[in-house]
C-alpha cells in the first residue's frame, strides 16, 4: 500500500502525529509520499519520499489528511481529482469530517487489514457567469454568497429552470451539500442531512423575514442566482467555496448551483462515524485552544 499524507502543521499536534504516523505505516512496509513543500520539516524520516502533489496523488492509493477540517476540505479537491479514498486525522478543535483522533494512531491498523468502510460524500458544482465568460469550481462543503461590505442588507432571487424559488431579502445565502450540512448552514439555522443522501440544500443567512426555512433540492435541480440592484446594496457580492474566498460577484452576474457528478470516498476505520461525531462533537461544548492537547 502507498499513502499520501497530507497535513496542516499550523494545528497543535499535528507535527508529532505526522511522525506517528509515518513511522507506523513504515514499520509496516508502507511506501509514504508527502509534498516536497515538507522536506526541510521532515528532513529526518529518509523513507519518506518527497514530490509534487500530483506525482504523490498519482502514485498513492489512499490519502491521509492531518489537521483539521479545512485541511480535510483542502485534501478532498486532491482526492476526487486522482479518485483516491481519503481519511483525515484531526488535530483541531472540532474535526467533525476526521475518523480518527490525533492519539488514536493504532487503529490505522484497520486501514491494512482492509477492516473499513467508505462514505460517499457527494459534491458541488459551482459556475460563475460574468459578461459571457463563466467559471466553475466544484466544492464538498458549501457556497456562500454574502452581501457587498457597505452594504446593510441585500436581495437575493433564486430560480429552478425559470421558475423563482425564493426571493429574498438577507445577508447571504449557503448552498450546501449534505457533508456541510453541519457546517455554516447549521450554524445558519439549517438541518442535519446524513451524508450519503443525493441531495443539497438551501440555507439564507440572517433572513429580513418570519418565514424563512432552508429548503432541500433533489441530485437533478440546478438552481440560478440573481441579484438585485439597489441604491442601499452597491458593491461586489463576497463568494466563497469551502471557506476560498473568490473573485466577487457584481450584481450584473449569476451563480448556478447543481450536485457535481464529482464525489468523494471519506474513510471510515471505526464505524457509524458520522452519528458518533454528531453526538460527541456537536452536542457538547467545544474545547477550548487551551486544550487541544
Amino acid at each position: 500500500m502507498n499513502v499520501f499524507i497530507m497535513p496542516n502543521l499550523d494545528k497543535n499536534n499535528c507535527y508529532d502525529t505526522v511522525i506517528s504516523v509515518c513511522e507506523f505505516f513504515n514499520s509496516r512496509g508502507v511506501t509514504v509520499f508527502m509534498s516536497e513543500l515538507y522536506k526541510s520539516e521532515f528532513s529526518t524520516l529518509e523513507y519518506v519520499i518527497f514530490d509534487n502533489e500530483e506525482a504523490c496523488a498519482k502514485s498513492c492509493d489512499v490519502i491521509i489528511a492531518v489537521g483539521g477540517d479545512g485541511t480535510i476540505l483542502s485534501a478532498s479537491g486532491t482526492a476526487y481529482l486522482h479518485k483516491k479514498k481519503l481519511l483525515g486525522i484531526n488535530c483541531g478543535r472540532l474535526g467533525f469530517m476526521a475518523n480518527l483522533e490525533h492519539d488514536e494512531i493504532p487503529l490505522l491498523e484497520n486501514l491494512l487489514t482492509k477492516n473499513y468502510s467508505t462514505e460517499k460524500r457527494m459534491m458541488l458544482n459551482v459556475t460563475v457567469n460574468r459578461g459571457g465568460k463563466s467559471e466553475s469550481y466544484t466544492v464538498l462543503n458549501d457556497v456562500v454568497i454574502s452581501k457587498p461590505h457597505n452594504s446593510q442588507i441585500a436581495d437575493f432571487i433564486i430560480n429552478k429552470n425559470s421558475i423563482p424559488v425564493s426571493h429574498i431579502r438577507a445577508d447571504g445565502v449557503i448552498f450546501s451539500t449534505p457533508t456541510g450540512a453541519t457546517a455554516y448552514s447549521l450554524s445558519a439555522g439549517g438541518p442535519i442531512i446524513e451524508p450519503d443522501m443525493e441531495c443539497f440544500e438551501f440555507t439564507p443567512i440572517c433572513p429580513h423575514t418570519l418565514l424563512s426555512r432552508t429548503i432541500i433540492f433533489s441530485k437533478n435541480t440546478k438552481l440560478t442566482v440573481h441579484f438585485v440592484p439597489a441604491s442601499s446594496c452597491e458593491g461586489v457580492f463576497n463568494l466563497t467555496a469551502d471557506g476560498n474566498e473568490l473573485k466577487g460577484i457584481a450584481s450584473s452576474d449569476s451563480v448556478e448551483i447543481s450536485l457535481s457528478d464529482h464525489y468523494i470516498e471519506l474513510i471510515d476505520i471505526k464505524g457509524g462515524s458520522f452519528f458518533k461525531s454528531v453526538t460527541n462533537k456537536l452536542m457538547k461544548p467545544l474545547k477550548p485552544v487551551w486544550e487541544e492537547e
